[in-house]
């Protein structure tokens, strides 16, 4: 009666993972370890992290150097196009102004100066030429003549090229006078702000950022880096689902939108970037965020699955002497083994997509529910398995293809 309970016992235990069962058989000397064939879904996947951000970004700088005097947008405030948040103090500017007009009107006077000269010189020159031709003045007073009037007009060109000058340097100043007054460039949301009022900023030699706005946050990017082993199973469009620390428990979808194709190596890694399209309509994805990423890389539904640990098993001289049979002649290409009449038999199967812990099996050798052993415990030493199962699935399955057999 005892006997008979534990047998029962052992047989209610047909559960480990999300689809395969196992059971355990007892034998002479030996224990087998079972699972069961099913059906459902295969997917392959590959992991990454990487980190959210807005999908349009901009820097709202300044062109010109000041004070800040005023600002008119803070973290998180909506902003519009055009929208005045943030002004410099103007003095300074407003002086440099007023001195270009001032360099302007300079420039003016002296311009119709050189004017004046020149109406004078070919007056001039007009009464020695009528002279000269009289023969009453000698040839060196009409050449000095011409002289003087060639010279008047050299230096009327030159001070109307100085009033331009003085009428650019004008425009430049109320440009960058108007640039005191700093808008938004886009219709968006304030995630970042550089400045307080009283701030001096310099924009010598590059601009200085005042504020980060984000176009739209309902609609986010993540930036993920992918291992070069990897990249080639990565395309556009691919399923993506992803989680982030902040809400634990809790997956967002999106779809790859780019493999950008520069490389980063960092430690002689090598990977690329691949930008996730993430949709955020509730707003709970925040920039810079990190995030876990799956991208499902092939799938196949309702197919017949196989435990890999089946498929990692090769049964050793030491079970076949437990189970009193003698070894088989091995076959060539993935197989599973069974336990028939307390005789391990093997059978050939091919094998399609693994998501690491199920494989999809091509073909109908095999039906579902049918029990394969995953591992077999010979009294007095450990459960049998593969050579290497524990370093992990040697069976690397690329999608469409048979695992490769280490």
């Amino acid at each position: 009666m005892k006997k008979t309970l534990v047998t029962l016992v052992l047989a209610a235990v047909v559960t480990v993972g999300a689809r395969a069962y196992y059971t355990s058989r007892g034998s002479t000397g030996a224990s087998v370890s079972e699972a069961a064939i099913t059906v459902g879904d295969v997917r392959a996947t590959v992991s990454a992290t990487g980190t959210l951000q807005a999908v349009t970004t901009v820097q709202v700088g300044t062109q010109v150097s000041g004070t800040i005097a005023w600002l008119g947008a803070d973290f998180n405030s909506i902003v519009r196009k055009g929208q005045v948040i943030a002004r410099l103090e103007p003095s300074l500017l407003q002086a440099q102004v007023e001195q270009a007009r001032a360099n302007l009107e300079r420039a003016e006077a002296e311009a119709d100066r050189v004017r004046v000269q020149l109406m004078d010189a070919r007056q001039k020159f007009a009464r020695t030429g009528e002279l000269f031709e009289r023969q009453l003045l000698a040839r060196s007073e009409y050449d000095t003549a011409q002289t003087a009037v060639a010279s008047a007009e050299a230096q009327v060109k030159s001070s109307e090229a100085q009033a331009v000058q003085a009428r650019a340097s004008i425009n430049q100043a109320v440009v960058n006078l108007e640039h005191t007054v700093i808008a938004a460039p886009i219709d968006g949301i304030v995630i970042q702000r550089s400045v307080d009022v009283g701030q001096t900023v310099a924009a010598s030699l590059q601009s200085p950022t005042l504020f980060a706005i984000a176009a739209n946050l309902s609609e986010m990017q993540v930036n993920a880096g992918i291992d070069e082993s990897d990249i080639g199973r990565v395309a556009n469009n691919q399923a993506v689902s992803f989680t982030v620390d902040a809400y634990p428990g809790q997956a967002f979808s999106g779809r790859v939108a780019q493999v950008r194709l520069q490389p980063a190596t960092v430690q002689n890694v090598t990977t690329y970037s691949v930008i996730v399209d993430a949709p955020n309509p509730e707003l709970k994805l925040k920039p810079g965020m990190t995030a876990s990423l799956t991208f499902e890389v092939a799938r196949r539904d309702g197919v017949l699955r196989v435990p890999n640990a089946a498929l990692r098993f090769t049964p050793t001289a030491a079970v076949f002497a437990a189970l009193q049979q003698p070894a088989p002649k091995p076959g060539r290409g993935p197989q599973v083994w069974r336990l028939i009449d307390g005789q391990l038999a093997p059978m050939s199967v091919q094998t399609g997509l693994s998501d690491g812990s199920q494989t999809e099996l091509v073909g109908a050798s095999l039906p579902e529910g049918t029990e394969v052993v995953t591992s077999v415990a010979v009294a007095g030493s450990v459960p049998t398995r593969s050579a290497g199962a524990a370093a992990g699935n040697p069976f690397m399955t690329m999608p469409g293809g048979p695992p490769r057999r280490n």
